[in-house]
């Protein structure tokens, strides 16, 4: 499976942006699909994650509300819609993916995810 990130910018407080994560390499039908975002000088953390159906998402506390994760099964590709975004979502993000198909929404987070993107940079200035 590749994974190929991309619609990071710069953008000013409060502004949007969509992120795109094409998978290509295998039907991803039965995958988790997930976004985390690596800032500067912290750890890696999770940001949302969807399955590929659609049926099940989880958001890391810090974006619920702000982001949307959805996928698109005819382009093989997942997207995070950020809005309201706040300069502590500058960061790396970078899609990934987990094939572990019946994992509850909540596991989301601590899945292994087994294939990476390799990322897209996101600024919010202030």
């Amino acid at each position: 499976v590749q994974l190929q990130a991309s619609g990071g910018g710069l953008v000013q407080a409060g502004g949007s942006l969509r992120l795109s994560c094409a998978a290509s390499g295998r039907t991803l039908g039965s995958y988790i699909m997930g976004w985390f975002r690596q800032a500067p000088g912290k750890e890696r953390e999770f940001v949302a994650a969807i399955s590929w159906s659609g049926g099940r998402r989880y958001y890391a506390d810090s974006v619920k509300g702000r982001f949307t994760i959805s996928t698109d099964n005819a382009k093989n590709t997942v997207y995070l819609q950020m809005n309201s975004l706040k300069p502590e979502d500058t960061a790396v993000y970078y899609c990934a993916a987990d094939r572990s198909p019946t994992a509850l929404a909540t596991m989301f987070p601590y899945l292994i995810y087994d294939y990476w993107g390799q990322g897209t940079q996101v600024t919010v200035s202030s």
